[in-house]
């Protein structure tokens, strides 16, 4: 049996972005550990639907949480088409292509699902499969992923297309408290697709997806998590502080298995790439693992330049690879996302670009 490959991936953002200082600036934010908060980040921009100024106060106007569902819901659908779109147009290939199409997405609530949204705003096949996939956080990307190979692997020749879309602006709550401003500095907007195809004749470059796995850490359940604010009448993210010692302590354990009984070592693994989830979060993975800055170039530089993009983050970095060009047929890499369960999620990647018979 053919293999599920990943063919090409396709990323959209909002159309205006902002500096850490700019989103100070235009809400006022003087307090001084708020200030080194958003500075102390490493991330240099971000992509926001930020709401328009109230005209009595001078800062942005409180979006109440119908209007927040709202806005996920438009900007969602204008993303995730942008993000197929250009995803299509990386592999050659057309809307009436895809059937199956995964939907993933932790910052709004809708029923009927994007997917279905989109199959009708875009004119995707009626007979498209679909799924959505909905509040499992930064992890979700590989989450969603999985199924997407699986149904690509039981239709060779078919094209499956997962879309991640995050409004995380659509998810704000602004009250100068320290716990809501750790989500306001962090997260923003975007959306990322990645197309997949069991190819039985073997003659299209990308990287075969190997093998996936899991790991709950439940002793931090409730450490990423929304919670209703009665204060606000909507919805509050909350991030513990030890997020990122969590994480990078249990990382190896979930490598170590994902490598198992694959014959591949993990000094072997040419390409780690890993969920932006802050700088933190970062540095813990990389002390666990043993790896280099170098090994988690696209990464960082995803934060850098988009801040965290919760579940399609990875697919940016994965972006970055692909365009970087550098990766030789046979070569591994390991995709390693994180989020609420607390859980991590990894995927082995190998290579493809030659036929695969040789």
């Amino acid at each position: 049996m053919a293999p599920p490959r990943i063919l090409g991936i396709g990323t959209a953002n909002p159309p205006a972005s902002y500096s850490q200082q700019d989103v100070l600036d235009r809400y006022r934010i003087e307090d001084p550990k708020i200030v080194s908060l958003f500075h102390g980040s490493h991330i240099d921009r971000r992509y926001l639907y930020l709401p328009p100024l109230d005209e009595t106060t001078g800062i942005p106007r409180d979006e109440p949480q119908g209007e927040l569902v709202a806005k996920h819901r438009r900007h969602a659908v204008e993303l995730a088409g942008e993000a197929l779109r250009s995803c299509l147009k990386e592999i050659d290939a057309d809307l009436s292509d895809v059937g199956y199409l995964a939907c993933v997405t932790s910052t709004g609530f809708l029923t009927p699902g994007l997917s279905a949204l989109l199959i009708r705003e875009l004119g995707l096949r009626r007979d498209c499969s679909r799924l959505d996939v909905v509040g499992m956080g930064c992890n979700a990307g590989l989450n969603g992923l999985n199924p997407v190979a699986a149904w690509a692997a039981a239709n060779p020749g078919e094209l499956a297309v997962m879309i991640c879309v995050e409004v995380c602006s659509a998810a704000y709550a602004y009250d100068g408290t320290m716990r809501t401003a750790v989500v306001n500095s962090l997260f923003g907007d975007g959306a990322a697709a990645v197309a997949v195809c069991a190819d039985p004749a073997g003659t299209r470059p990308g990287g075969d997806l190997v093998k996936f796995e899991s790991y709950l850490i439940h002793e931090a359940l409730s450490a990423m998590r929304y919670d209703w604010d009665d204060a606000h009448g909507k919805f509050s993210f909350y991030i513990d502080r030890d997020v990122p010692y969590v994480v990078g302590a249990n990382a190896e354990n979930v490598v170590d298995a994902l490598l198992a009984g694959t014959g591949v070592r993990r000094s072997e693994i040419a390409h780690w790439i890993v969920h932006s989830g802050g700088k933190k979060v970062i540095d813990s993975v990389k002390v666990n693992l043993g790896l280099t800055t170098h090994d988690l170039r696209h990464t960082s530089g995803v934060l850098r330049d988009y801040g965290n993009l919760s579940s399609g983050s990875f697919l940016f970095s994965l972006g970055r690879l692909l365009d970087e060009g550098r990766r030789l047929d046979g070569e591994h890499s390991v995709l390693m996302t994180m989020g609420p369960g607390s859980t991590i999620e990894t995927a082995l990647v190998r290579w493809r670009d030659r036929r695969s018979d040789r």
